[in-house]
């Protein structure tokens, strides 16, 4: 997958800009809070229907502006073009169009575009709680799966509607309906949970080969999966404590309480390692998560998009980094950086096309 060419209108900190992008890299220099951030955020928009950073729609738009508009041009790796709009106005829920066509539902896009962004946002990965690791599976899983997504909505419904029951006063939920809400959270439950499992366990041990490269085998790193649906069937895990569900007014187990344990060396990595451990094994998760969506999914190249990476990171293992990724194996990537010595490494190395641009204050000029 390519992007050829990006419009934003109104996005964030940037006013406007239309950029024709190198089919390979393309690097975006200058000093933090300048707008590099919110440009791949536009781009990762136009691919997963939301900010990477969480924020709602409307905060998005231009501060000054009562709407914005993201439009890219892309193209398959057989020539095939695709043509993405996205329109977001205060008040009114956001469009987005495929070769001038409205979505009748958003989920439809999300694994069209494939895309890895690897930001200083992924600390949260380590020091946050389990819902960002979660995230961090669901993000990918769902680009590969439609039936993930689609379970995984199903059972955030089921979800809500069980704990409204649960917080019901005096004389308390119609038993059947808490049992049918707990029926539909197992059957999707148990869908979202496969998936998982599948996936950590593909996905370990290319991650556990990136990190022992950028890291020259210097740490071992791992990732378990835990879940109540490892207790047995999750319909009767969900049903085993409803009295004390009753009580705390929510629902105390299912899949939206899994977690994703990252070790160093056999140990928490949020208890053990260094700031360079952390970003390294950030990096690996990211580089082994595009890895993986380039082997399954859509059968395409991932955008690969890089926001200030080197930062923390020690002379050794930068180089390794920019080894990777300047090697054969990505494809299109979007790279930022305050320092011009970063970029001007991996341009050394490349051989093929790129684009310099410079970030000031919401502009961007080649």
């Amino acid at each position: 997958m390519v992007l050829h060419q990006l419009s934003i209108l109104h996005y964030k900190n940037i006013e406007q800009a239309d950029l024709t992008l190198s089919a390979k890299m393309n690097c975006f220099i200058g000093q933090n809070g300048e707008g590099k951030t919110n440009l791949l955020d536009a781009i990762y928009f136009l691919s997963l229907c939301k900010s990477a950073t969480g924020a709602s729609d409307t905060t998005c738009i231009q501060h000054d502006a009562d709407f914005a508009v993201l439009q890219g041009h892309y193209e398959h790796e057989d020539g095939t073009p695709e043509e993405i709009y996205l329109g977001m106005k205060r008040g009114v829920k956001k469009q987005m169009k495929r070769n001038k066509k409205p979505y009748k539902r958003l989920a439809e896009h999300i694994g069209l575009l494939p895309l890895v962004m690897v930001s200083p946002m992924d600390a949260m990965l380590i020091s946050g709680g389990s819902e960002e690791r979660r995230r961090f599976l669901d993000v990918v899983i769902s680009q590969t799966d439609r039936r993930y997504l689609d379970a995984l909505m199903n059972y955030n419904k089921a979800l809500q509607q069980r704990n409204a029951l649960l917080k019901m006063e005096d004389p308390g939920p119609d038993p059947d309906l808490l049992a049918l809400w707990e029926e539909e959270m197992a059957r999707y439950g148990t869908v979202v949970y496969e998936a998982r499992a599948r996936y950590v366990e593909a996905f370990t041990p290319i991650f556990q080969k990136i990190y022992a490269h950028v890291s020259q085998e210097k740490e071992q790193v791992g990732l378990q999966y835990v879940s109540h649906a490892q207790r047995g069937p999750l319909l009767e895990v969900i049903q085993r404590d409803r009295a004390k569900d009753l009580v705390m007014g929510y629902s105390l187990h299912g899949i939206h309480k899994d977690e994703l344990e990252m070790t160093l060396g056999g140990f928490p990595i949020k208890r053990e390692g260094s700031q360079g451990q952390n970003k390294t094994y950030l990096i690996a998760l990211k580089l082994a998560q595009f890895d993986f969506l380039k082997r399954t999914g859509s059968q395409t190249t991932p955008l690969l998009l890089l926001d200030d990476i080197f930062d923390k990171l020690d002379a050794s293992r930068v180089e390794q980094i920019v080894r990777l990724v300047s090697g054969d194996s990505f494809g299109q990537i979007f790279i930022t950086d305050t320092n011009r010595d970063h970029l001007d490494q991996i341009l050394a190395q490349m051989d093929s096309d790129y684009k310099l641009f410079h970030v000031s204050g919401g502009r961007i000029e080649e």
